[in-house]
């Protein structure tokens, strides 16, 4: 199927790893020059190696930026021509992926550490799609996609920043993606389960360590039935969701976790 995303320009944060490099690998494939941002410049360039290898054609640039930072978001703006002064043609699409809220309940996420996540992964989707929309609406077209997570369903107390932070992204993507299509805008979020990272890795360590008393058991917690996704599946389903396939998608939030959440 071709999405027809040939020739248009994708800006996906937190692309260094995992879901966001899977995402923009995914969209160069489809013909979208990308652009990949996140904190590190050495993570950066390895990432955008990768990408440029697998689709040679098309262009990738990268941008060094603390989102959890406002002058960092304000940055990444300004670079991307997102900044309202008359680049917004530039931008197709715009992938919130960059954030990881760490786990633990009520009584041991401290103060500073669900401020810190929140600063990144809640307020600064906030922040750039309170930017990023308004553009996108005065020149009539566009595409929001915010990877969130599938702890926004099933809020657990053991990860009470997640559960709470994701569901208020839910909620935001349903609130802007509701009206933004006669716009010619949509907003949409994919609720990613467990899937096949880095970061998979250090979230069974932690609860080994909780469950098992030894974090080198970790292995023993994947669980079988449904076993992790793949990153190469989330991307496929945001390809998707960015193109003129989904065309009268708009404000939903689309599970990836092979059924879990729905158990």
């Amino acid at each position: 199927m071709d999405l027809g995303l040939a020739g248009r320009r994708a800006v996906i944060t937190g692309a260094s790893k995992g879901i966001g490099l899977g995402c923009a690998v995914a969209l160069a494939r489809e013909g979208c020059d990308v652009a990949l941002a996140a904190r590190s410049a050495d993570v950066l360039a390895r990432a955008a190696k990768e990408v440029q290898e697998s689709a040679p054609e098309v262009t990738v640039t990268t941008h060094a930026v603390d989102l959890s930072k406002p002058e960092g978001r304000q940055t990444l703006l300004a670079e991307t021509g997102c900044n309202g002064g008359g680049g917004a043609d530039l931008v197709d699409i715009w992938v919130n992926n960059a954030g990881a809220i760490p786990a633990g309940d009520i009584a041991t996420v401290d103060d500073a550490t669900w401020r810190d996540a929140w600063d990144l992964k809640v307020f600064g989707y906030i922040d750039l799609c309170r930017a990023v929309l308004p553009l996108m609406t005065a020149r009539g077209s566009g595409v929001i996609v915010n990877v969130i997570g599938v702890a926004s369903l099933r809020p657990q107390p053991t990860y009470i920043a997640g559960g709470v932070g994701n569901s208020g992204l839910v909620a935001m993507t349903a609130a802007l993606g509701s009206r933004s299509l006669r716009e010619g805008v949509r907003v949409v979020a994919v609720n990613p389960g467990l899937i096949i990272t880095d970061r998979m890795g250090d979230m069974l360590r932690r609860q080994a360590i909780g469950e098992l008393g030894d974090e080198s058991r970790w292995e023993e917690l994947i669980p079988a039935d449904p076993a992790p996704g793949t990153v190469e599946q989330v991307a496929d389903v945001i390809a998707f969701l960015a193109s003129e396939r989904a065309s009268h998608v708009s404000g939903t939030s689309v599970t990836i976790d092979g059924g879990a959440s729905s158990r």
